[in-house]
Parts: structure tokens; C-alpha cells; sequence
């Protein structure tokens, strides 16, 4: 009863008050005369009580026990037949009911049966009747519609109230097509009337087996009927969901699409009913509810998502949604009005909406609801380019557009039950169910290494199953994901900014702890890129092709999910080379050319990684196996245009392009530079004699000599053949000599090392930026200078080393 409103509560305390006037007045007018009769009769009644039907549609049942009761109010007093009708309905009330009625609906159901019965009996009895010949089958015509009226009116009534519609709507769908059966009572009790007055009345028992076939008869019609309304209701809701599946699939752009258009539909239908629409524009509200936006499939994804405002030509995109809408619903042809709805959701009160403008009750009053319901929620859930408002803030918003954007009938009744409304929210919808959510089964230790006999991902139901929205979502983001990480590595061809990229947004599709790219060098996986926990350990790894987790990936050509990380390091046999990761995910990276590389994540966790893990990597693998060829390729091409190929060394436009950025450096900062040119004496003599495979040789040995020569900033390269540059910043004019004199010892020991005899060495000219020069050209022009002035000091210095004779040598001799 507390659940009851107080509308309801008052209909059923008056019923109540006039069904206990109705008893008072019977109770006045008992005779007791005709007592045996009476019993005959109640007990007649209480037989037939059990004999019921139930009325399709609604919860109520239909007894033949009224034809007891027109019976009896024909042929007995008003008391007697009163009681009739109590005892009848008390039995159909508690006679194998599967859910006994609380005290309230008994004593309404009592009270209304009682008043109806008083009135059937002031129908019978009316004095008027005995002008007209023949008068009993006209009393009984008029006591059975007067009885069936008091009855159904009475039900009708309170189901109105509970379900807020109007009296007449109820009473005309569910009870006036009952009114028949009662006109087949009235013929009954007639012809019970009429052994009374013929025979006697205890024949008229006889009739019992008739009553027992007019019930059986209507209780298979209206079987019949039920069946009909639950292939219609079952059809009709079949329709329902599916159009609710498709429109949620359609509109899966969040997380919160499946709750939007249910508060939508239940504000709709909530709000429609409150303002007494008939059931026709209710459903087709419902529909329009699921189905307003689905012209969004014409409107490009960039703009539905943008996260700020939209510029003109993209609204006027957006207009064309309630005409695109509307054209595809027509195809539906359903049976209630929906594409007007939807083809005017977005037209306004005061005219300046679209894609018509249509204005006031011009707008049908399915979209006038749905506009101003589509707006609140909308107001109240998070979007791309605001936070949700509290819903109180958003309710004021809509009722300060009412006269404007929104109807204010819709306004009001909006602002009137809103919270109400919230409350049924909170009620789990009949019917919501998600699809089931992969759920991880745990399983014991992981294989030595994993490999591919990690333990297959099983899946079951549980109640954090995500909704089938949430993944429509989740395939979205997937697609773009994946979609913005291929198009950023095909965007770049260096290999680190490549290795970067791709750790970025990988984590966003698969988190990790740890990534490390391996690439192939020869019999080996050398770690290329590597990030995040026990990045050291991971660095110093040099993997030979079948040892470890990723070895055995690359040797293996397969994947493996949840392997051991603890394996990579493992064949070193070194146990303070161990790594704190529990799980593994590798794929082998396979290019048009081989196996490039692994690329492999770890997990804190254990069993962190899933198939579906796997799946992902799977798919960029190829994507990211032929942009590491394409960075590794343009890295050899950019080093064979930078890189001498026999000493590793800068090459001269290597030089050039470092020189005139030091130059620039500075003059920036006031500090000198200092250029060296070096060119090997000795070296022609070399090739003549031990070969031009010697040469190189030395040449290799002398760029390694000068590079551990010079600090670490400093700058080394050959300009060609046997000639060397070094540059030098910021060191100090007299510092050169000194340096000069290094080098020159170092070059000297190489070419030792080399052949073993002490026939190289190094002239060396010197050059200072800005004393000597202000350009590159003019430093090296200088230093150049500077050096064959030395080369030829060196050569007169050896020249006369070996022309000037040795002094004469004379032998002491004796004269005798």
C-alpha cells in the first residue's frame, strides 16, 4: 500500500467507503424467508467460483460465478445476493491463485463486487419495467450491462491510476470486449428464471453442467486469444530489441551509449504518458528514442568526435543527420509514426531549428519530448569537449531554454518529475544483458622459457562482463590505434625515432614494463632499442640465434605469450644476471628479406599477456618489421654518404657540414677552434713494398691512433687518401704544438705496429679560428699550407740526411 500514490490510495479508500454503504443498504433489506433456496444458490456460486479465466493482458480473471450472482439478484433479495457475490469473490480471490492478494486488494475487490451487485439489483427492480410485456429478459439484459459496467469501471479505474493513463483508454482495451460474455450470462439465468416459474427452482440445479460448458467453451476462446496477444507481444518485442541492438551498435561510440538510450527511453515514455498520449505515439516515441541519430552515419567520424567547437561548414555537416535519419526509417514502415519524430528532433520552440524550422505545435509532440529529453541528458553526460553537468544544472539549463528551444508542456512535466524518473533508472532494466567478459583462469608455472606451450586464454561469464557497446568501442579504438601507429612509422626513417614511436604507442594497446628490440647481426640478436625496467641488464645482452626467450623466437620463426623472462639472460650462466620480470610476450619481426629482429615485452606480472595481446602484435609485426629494413637501409646510405668505408671515419662532406656548425658555434660564443691537417710521410713507400692491402691496413691503425689522440669532443676525418683533419674547439693557440707533437708520436707508432719498421710518419699543419681564418675554407686552406709547408721541411731534412757524405776515415801508418 506504501507503494501506492496518493491518487490511488484515495480511489481505493472511496470504493471501499461505497461498497460498505452498498453492504449497510443490503443488510437492510434481508427477509430470510427464502433461506434453503439461498443456500442453494451460494453454494451454486461457490462451485462455480473455481471455474475462471484469466483476462489477456492485464492481471485479472473473469468467473462464470456472475451468473450466480445475476441469479441471484433477480430471484432473491438484495442480502442474500450480496452475500452471493462476496462468497464468489472471496473464492476466485483465494481458490489456487499463485500469488495470494494483500488486504487491500481483497477488500477493494469485495467492495466493488458488493456495490455492483446492489446496483445490478436496483436495475432488475426498477418499477418501470412492469409497463413493458415480457419484462424478465429485459431486466436481465439491463441488470447484466449494469453489473458488468460497476464491475470493470471499478478495475479500470485503479489500473488507469497505476498506470497513468485515462479510464476510458483502459476500460476500452481490456474489458469491453468482455461485455458479451456477460449478455450470455443474462440468457443463462433466464432460463434459470424460467424453471423457476415453470417448475420449480431446485431444477434449475440442472443447469450446472451448462455453466461448466459456457466455461469451458470461453476458457479455450480465450486461450486461444492469450496466445494470439503472446505471438503479437513477443513479435512486437522482438521488433523492439532488434531495432535497440542495431541503434546501440550504431551509436557504440563510448561507454556510456547503452545507459543514454535507456534514461532517453524511460524520460520519453515517462513524460508521454504523463501528458496522456495514446499508446500509438508512445511506441513510436520509444523507437525514435533508439533510433533519432542514426543519420550520424553520414557524418564524417572526425567531426561526431571533435573535441572543440565545430566550425560553420562542419555544422552544416551535422544538419543533414535528422534528414538522413528520417530516409532510411522509411524504409522500416513501422506501424506508429517514428520518421516524423526523428526528422524533426532537432526543430525548436521559437522556430530557429532545423532542418525545417518548423515552429511551436507544428513540431509533432514525439520530437517536441524527445528534443528536450535528448538535450538534458546530453547536458549531464561527459562529451569531448566539456565534463558532464550535475543533473540539477543541467535541468535548470533546459528550463531556462522553455519558450524557446522546448515546448514548455514538455518543460514543465520535465521539471516536475525528473527526480522521480531518476528513481526508476536505478531499476535494472528486464532483458539488459552483456556479452560475457574473457576472464583469465589461472594455471601454474610457466614453461622454463614459455615458448608456445603457454596455456590457451579460456573465457567465462562474471559480473564485470563488459557490455557489447564497450566492446564495438574497443574494436573502434583498436582499429584507430593500430591505424595512427603504422601511419607514424611509415612516416619515419630514422631508426631511433622509429624504436621511439613505436614503444610509445604500443603501450597504449599492449602495457608492458619493459620493451627491447633485437635486431639480427649474423648469429646473433643485439638489443637495438630498449626501454623501462632492467633496461641495463637487456642492454648488455648479445644473444646468440636459439639461446633465450627472444633467441628462440627469431631461430623459431613463432611467438610466444607469457614465457619467462628470467631465460634471457640464462645462458650466461652467471647468477647475478637475472631480471625481476615474471612475464614475456616476443614475435619474431619478419621483413620481405627474413627475420629482421624480435621484438619482445615484459610484465611484473605473471601471465600479464593474452592471446589477444599476441593478436595485436601479430598484426603491426609485418608494419614494423619492414619500416625497421627501411631505417636500417637509409641508415647504411646515410652513413656510406657521411662515413669513409675503410676507417669508420668522418668523410670529407661529413667534414665540411661539422665544420661550418662549429664555426657558427663559435662565433656564438667567443671561443676559438683549432684545425689540424695531417698527411702520412712514408706511406707511397709503403704500398711499394708490403701492398696496397698493407696500406690499408695502416690506414685503419693511424684513424685509430688519432681518435684515441683527442678528447672526446674532438673531431676526426679523412679528407682522402693519406690525408686527416682534426678539429679541435675551444683549445688554446699554444696548446697546438703540443697536440702536434702527440699525434705525430702516435702515427709513428702505428705505422711500427703495422710493418714493423720506422718508415712512417706525419706532417701536420695547424690552423686557428678567427686569428688565421673566418671560414671553413679558409681554415683548411690555411692548415693545408701550413702542412706541405712541413712535408717539405720533412723531405729536405731526410734529403740531407742522406746526401752529405761521411767524413773520410784515415789509417795511421808507419814510415820506416
Amino acid at each position: 500500500m506504501t507503494k501506492l500514490t496518493n491518487a490511488a490510495k484515495l480511489y481505493i479508500g472511496a470504493n471501499i467507503l461505497v461498497g460498505m454503504i452498498s453492504l449497510w443498504w443490503a443488510a437492510t433489506q434481508w427477509d430470510g424467508h427464502d433461506f434453503l433456496r439461498a443456500a442453494a444458490y451460494l453454494t451454486l456460486a461457490i462451485v462455480a467460483s473455481p471455474l475462471k479465466v484469466k483476462l489477456p493482458g492485464i492481471n485479472s480473471t473473469l468467473s462464470v460465478n456472475y451468473v450466480c450472482i445475476l441469479v441471484g439478484a433477480s430471484a432473491l433479495n438484495a442480502a442474500d445476493a450480496v452475500v452471493i457475490a462476496i462468497a464468489c469473490t472471496l473464492m476466485q480471490c483465494l481458490w489456487k491463485v499463485t500469488n495470494r492478494p494483500r488486504f487491500f486488494h481483497l477488500a477493494f475487490n469485495v467492495a466493488s463486487t458488493s456495490t455492483a451487485t446492489v446496483l445490478c439489483f436496483a436495475a432488475y427492480h426498477l418499477d418501470y419495467y412492469g409497463l413493458l410485456p415480457h419484462d424478465v429478459p429485459i431486466r436481465l439484459f439491463f441488470a447484466s450491462l449494469t453489473y458488468f459496467a460497476a464491475n470493470t469501471l471499478s478495475v479500470a479505474g485503479i489500473v488507469a491510476i497505476s498506470e497513468n493513463k485515462g479510464v476510458a483508454t483502459v476500460w476500452k482495451e481490456n474489458y469491453l470486449w468482455t461485455a458479451p460474455q456477460y449478455l450470455v450470462g443474462a440468457m443463462v439465468a433466464g432460463l434459470l428464471k424460467s424453471y423457476d416459474q415453470w417448475v420449480s427452482w431446485e431444477w434449475s440445479l440442472l443447469l450446472l453442467p451448462v455453466v461448466y460448458v459456457i466455461y469451458r467453451s470461453y476458457r479455450i476462446y480465450l486461450g486461444r486469444v492469450e496466445q494470439e496477444r503472446k505471438h503479437v507481444a513477443e513479435v512486437a518485442d522482438l521488433h523492439l530489441r532488434t531495432i535497440e541492438a542495431l541503434a546501440v551498435a550504431i551509436e557504440a561510440k563510448d561507454e556510456t551509449t547503452y545507459d543514454h538510450l535507456r534514461r532517453v527511453q524511460v524520460y520519453a515514455t515517462e513524460i508521454a504518458k504523463d501528458l496522456g498520449l495514446a499508446e500509438e505515439q508512445i511506441r513510436a516515441l520509444n523507437a525514435a528514442a533508439l533510433l533519432h541519430d542514426i543519420g550520424k552515419l553520414a557524418v564524417p567520424e572526425y567531426i561526431l568526435s571533435k573535441p572543440g567547437r565545430l566550425t560553420p561548414e562542419e555544422f552544416e555537416k551535422i544538419k543533414i543527420h535528422p534528414i538522413v535519419g528520417a530516409e532510411i526509417l522509411k524504409r522500416v514502415k513501422f506501424p506508429y509514426p517514428v520518421v516524423p519524430i526523428v526528422a524533426a528532433h532537432h526543430e525548436k520552440w521559437n522556430g530557429t531549428g532545423y532542418p525545417r524550422g518548423l515552429k511551436g505545435e507544428e513540431i509533432p509532440i514525439g520530437a517536441r519530448i524527445l528534443s528536450a529529453i535528448d538535450c538534458l541528458d546530453a547536458l549531464s553526460s561527459d562529451r569531448q569537449y566539456r565534463r558532464a553537468l550535475p543533473r540539477a544544472q543541467a535541468m535548470a539549463e533546459v528550463a531556462s531554454q522553455s519558450g524557446t528551444s522546448f515546448d514548455p508542456q514538455v518543460v514543465s512535466a520535465l521539471l516536475r518529475r525528473h527526480t522521480e524518473m531518476e528513481e526508476l533508472l536505478r531499476v535494472p532494466a528486464p532483458g539488459d544483458t552483456r556479452l560475457a567478459k574473457p576472464n583469465r583462469v589461472e594455471r601454474g608455472s610457466a614453461p622454463a622459457a614459455g615458448f608456445e606451450n603457454s596455456a590457451p586464454e579460456r573465457t567465462g561469464q562474471g559480473s564485470n562482463a563488459p557490455s557489447f557497446t564497450s566492446m564495438i568501442a574497443a574494436a573502434r579504438q583498436e582499429f584507430q590505434s593500430i591505424h595512427e601507429l603504422t601511419s607514424e612509422l611509415g612516416s619515419s626513417l630514422s631508426l631511433d625515432d622509429t624504436l621511439s614511436i613505436l614503444s610509445a604507442r604500443l603501450k597504449a594497446l599492449v602495457p608492458y614494463d619493459a620493451i627491447t628490440v633485437y635486431m639480427c647481426d649474423g648469429d646473433e640478436l643485439v638489443p637495438q632499442y630498449v626501454a623501462g625496467t632492467d633496461s641495463a641488464l637487456f642492454s648488455s645482452l648479445r644473444i646468440p640465434m636459439g639461446q633465450g626467450l627472444s633467441g628462440w623466437v627469431a631461430e623459431n620463426n613463432k611467438g610466444i605469450v607469457n614465457g619467462n623472462p628470467s631465460v634471457e639472460p640464462g645462458y650466461l650462466n652467471d647468477s647475478s644476471q637475472f631480471s625481476i620480470l615474471n612475464s614475456a610476450l616476443s614475435i619474431p619481426l619478419c621483413g620481405p628479406r627474413g627475420t629482421v629482429g624480435v621484438l619482445t615485452l615484459y610484465h611484473r606480472k605473471r601471465d600479464a599477456f593474452t592471446s589477444d595481446h599476441m593478436r595485436l602484435l601479430t598484426v603491426i609485426g609485418p608494419k614494423t618489421a619492414l619500416t625497421l629494413e627501411n631505417a636500417l637501409q637509409f641508415r647504411e646510405a646515410k652513413q656510406s654518404a657521411t662515413t669513409d668505408g675503410l676507417t669508420g671515419l668522418p668523410n670529407s662532406r661529413s667534414l665540411f657540414l661539422h665544420l661550418d656548425s662549429e664555426i657558427a658555434r663559435c662565433a656564438r660564443n667567443d671561443t676559438t677552434l683549432g684545425v689540424l691537417v695531417l698527411d702520412l710521410d712514408g706511406f707511397k713507400a709503403v704500398n711499394d713494398r708490403f701492398g696496397h692491402l698493407t696500406g690499408n691496413k695502416l690506414l685503419q691503425e693511424v684513424s685509430q691512433a688519432l681518435r684515441e689522440s683527442c678528447r672526446e669532443y674532438d673531431y676526426v676525418a679523412r679528407m682522402g687518401g693519406d690525408e686527416f683533419v682534426v678539429i679541435m674547439p675551444g683549445i688554446h693557440p699554444d696548446d697546438l704544438a703540443l697536440k702536434t707533437q702527440t699525434l705525430q708520436a702516435n702515427v709513428a707508432r702505428a705505422g711500427r705496429l703495422t710493418i714493423a719498421e720506422n718508415i712512417v710518419g706525419a706532417s701536420v699543419g695547424a690552423a686557428i679560428y678567427p686569428t688565421d681564418a673566418a671560414t671553413a675554407e679558409e681554415l683548411l686552406a690555411e692548415a693545408d699550407k701550413q702542412m706541405y709547408s712541413a712535408k717539405h721541411a720533412n723531405k729536405r731534412r731526410r734529403f740531407a740526411m742522406v746526401e752529405t757524405p761521411a767524413p773520410p776515415v784515415y789509417a795511421s801508418a808507419t814510415i820506416q
